[in-house]
């Protein structure tokens, strides 16, 4: 295993463990074949898990098979604190609490805001005394690394590394998303700032594994260098020194070890040139399947009327590529998981986002049309219920 150290010198193994996906028997997550799965990961220098107080079961699951084992101590545990539902530090008080209940620990390594959206939400918080409550953990030794994880704009994302002296952030990112959520700008950013970087997704959800058009394949095929699409995919994110570490949600042994032997064989700068042009054209040949040829630049920005038009149209993509439940996930993180709203609705018109887009998108037309496809009735319903939820 490679490892790449955090803000403090400690050494993240470059392959974390993302426990949102362990596999579920009768509703209920199989401990067994998790704890197997991830002893093999450890045993092979995996030293990240990340868990989260919304995924299903995940946290008390990680906590009972650490102390079963009793590798606590040798590993670092990153959970997250759904700070959309924080009203008061009462609250977070209270989360935290039952956080490390549930995980069997005395102490968080990585703590999370779970998707903190931008600036303003930040703000929103500090106002509460979030800020000053983490601190305060920390000085305890409850908590010994504060950030965030992330979905939304560069321009929103780069806000709030500024915002406050973050420990540490959570993205999305793969080579398909190279410019758009976060995006390479954020990236650079962070790093610039001597934030580390974590990441997710770098499957896109599978996409990048197992939905390839066949001109993505034969791209893959015809390469001199042989590897499977996953490990590409990783490779490209090692590639780049700035990302400290990569999330795989990881359940079977066959996923784990092939994961592994990638990390252990991987470092920064060994793509080349044509490894770079290889992926190119498998980007290539996924766009070519999109609906809307943004490439997530960000010229058309910012809408007077606060419409995420980057965000909408990736959505829009994603309606296509896997289906209507992905897209209406992102879409709902993009527009309404947010102090402000930025739907597609919100467009007047008025054009100003068509005079700068260098592709010479039809934007307002294709607002419409994502607008028809996103914002049906789950959509409707999501838009009246997540304000009453982040209302403080």
């Amino acid at each position: 295993m490679n490892y790449r150290k955090d803000k403090y010198g400690n050494e993240i193994s470059i392959l974390g463990y993302g426990c949102m996906r362990f596999t579920t028997k009768a509703g209920r997550i199989d401990l067994d074949k998790a704890q197997e799965e991830l002893l093999a990961a450890f045993s092979a220098g995996v030293n990240y898990y990340d868990t989260a107080y919304i995924y299903p079961g995940s946290e008390a699951a990680l906590g009972e098979i650490f102390e079963r084992t009793g590798i606590r101590d040798k590993v670092y545990i990153a959970t997250k604190l759904p700070q959309y539902l924080i009203k008061s530090v009462e609250g977070a008080e209270k989360l935290l609490a039952e956080e490390l209940k549930r995980l069997r620990t005395d102490h968080i390594d990585y703590y999370l805001m779970h998707m903190l959206s931008d600036d303003k939400t930040w703000g929103r918080l500090c106002e509460l005394g979030i800020d000053k409550w983490l601190l305060q953990k920390k000085a305890e030794g409850t908590i010994r690394q504060v950030g965030f994880s992330y979905h939304g704009s560069s321009d929103a994302f780069c806000r709030l590394i500024d915002a406050w002296d973050w420990d540490f952030c959570q993205i999305q990112y793969n080579y398909l998303d190279e410019h758009s959520q976060a995006g390479r700008t954020g990236v650079d950013h962070a790093a610039a700032k001597g934030v580390p970087i974590i990441i997710m997704e770098p499957l896109r959800g599978g996409k990048l594994v197992n939905k390839l058009p066949e001109a993505a394949l034969k791209a893959f095929r015809e390469h001199p260098v042989q590897h499977s699409p996953a490990q590409w995919a990783f490779k490209w994110l090692w590639d780049q020194p700035q990302i400290t570490c990569v999330l795989s949600g990881m359940n079977s042994l066959e996923m784990v070890r092939e994961n592994c032997e990638c990390a252990a064989s991987s470092a920064a700068g060994e793509l080349t040139d044509a490894d770079r042009a290889m992926l190119a054209k498998v980007v290539e040949a996924i766009r070519s399947k999109t609906k809307v040829g943004c490439t997530g630049c960000r010229y058309c920005m910012p809408c007077p009327k606060n419409v995420d038009i980057p965000g909408t149209f990736a959505a829009y993509n994603v309606r296509y590529a896997d289906g209507w439940f992905a897209a209406t996930r992102e879409y709902i993180m993009c527009t309404l998981l947010r102090k402000e709203t930025t739907s597609a609705s919100q467009c007047v018109r008025c054009g100003l986002c068509e005079k700068h887009c260098p592709q010479g998108i039809a934007i307002r037309d294709e607002l419409a049309n994502a607008r028809k496809v996103l914002e049906g009735p789950v959509y409707k319903v999501a838009r009246k219920v997540i304000p009453l939820i982040m209302k403080y």
